[in-house]
């Protein structure tokens, strides 16, 4: 596979986001509140951001105001994502995400990384594909690393999981400058496997709705047989009953070597990590 170069500051800021024993990640998103309401109280946001630092959350995602209300402690120890853009559930149309931060706010609130969500279908994509765009070219201007959310999501669209439209929505992230794409699980690691060897950037699955328990480790296993970059799983966290535990259970299927869950080989070659395409800085 061939290398992607970047500046020493998308380098490093890369290199934040990815576990060091595995070459993974795992991404916990935090910003459905601005969708869908509270997602906890405000000291119960608080202990569940604490709970992912502590328990082997490679990077947390929250909007621009919610990074005022994050410990220090979890600051300090783990990659912090902003999102740029977003709407509500009860707007006429959920699917059209407009823009609520810019890149320059996540330089100055000390995010390690941007992230943008573009629904591929809806009305209103030629919009959402501008911003993203534009997110890729201020990324690319001042060394921060841009995570493209694509989900194939409109009228049109029968089956978001279809691995064709997932490999599309993939390849669309990275034609567009994004360094990582974060799309669904098409549902199998075989079918998945494709989608990573279709797109020369790094691939994240999203966690949709909670399963919890052994499904939950068995999902994680099928993502890293895929050859998948990571995950990033915001319910199956949040609204687990034990927060820490769940964070424990989907880190230790992600970094630690496990059996390959379909019985057979990785489908994927061993090196589709982005620490492999993307090697950290030496630190001499």
């Amino acid at each position: 596979m061939e290398l992607v170069h970047h500046s020493p500051g998308k380098s490093l800021r890369l290199s934040r986001l990815i576990n060091p024993v595995s070459g993974r990640t795992f991404v916990v998103p935090l910003d459905h509140s601005v969708a869908d309401g509270p997602i906890a109280s405000a000291p119960a946001f608080r202990d569940i951001a604490l709970a992912v630092s502590r328990n082997g959350g490679d990077a947390l995602l929250v909007h621009k105001g919610r990074m005022r209300f994050l410990p220090a402690e979890v600051l300090r120890d783990t990659a912090l994502v902003l999102h740029l853009n977003g709407i509500t559930r009860h707007a006429p149309d959920a699917n059209a995400k407009v823009r609520l931060a810019e890149v320059e706010e996540a330089l100055e609130l000390g995010a390690d990384a941007v992230s943008i969500h573009i629904n591929m279908g809806s009305d209103t994509e030629a919009e959402q594909l501008g911003d993203l765009a534009r997110a890729a070219d201020g990324c690319s201007r001042w060394g921060l690393p841009l995570i493209a959310m694509i989900y194939p999501r409109g009228p049109r669209v029968t089956d978001p999981t279809d691995p064709d439209l997932v490999a599309h929505a993939a390849n669309l992230a990275a034609d567009l400058g994004a360094d990582i794409a974060k799309v669904p699980y098409t549902g199998s690691p075989a079918t998945m496997a494709e989608v990573v060897r279709s797109c020369p950037i790094g691939i994240i699955t999203a966690g949709g709705a909670p399963v919890g328990g052994r499904q939950l480790t068995r999902t994680v296993g099928e993502v890293v047989a895929s050859g998948a970059l990571g995950v990033a799983m915001g319910r199956n966290v949040w609204a687990s009953p034990d927060v820490a535990g769940a964070v424990r259970r989907v880190a230790d299927a992600l970094h630690l070597p496990a059996v390959d869950p379909t019985g057979g080989g990785d489908p994927a070659r061993p090196d589709r990590t982005l620490a492999a395409a993307h090697p950290a800085p030496s630190q001499t």
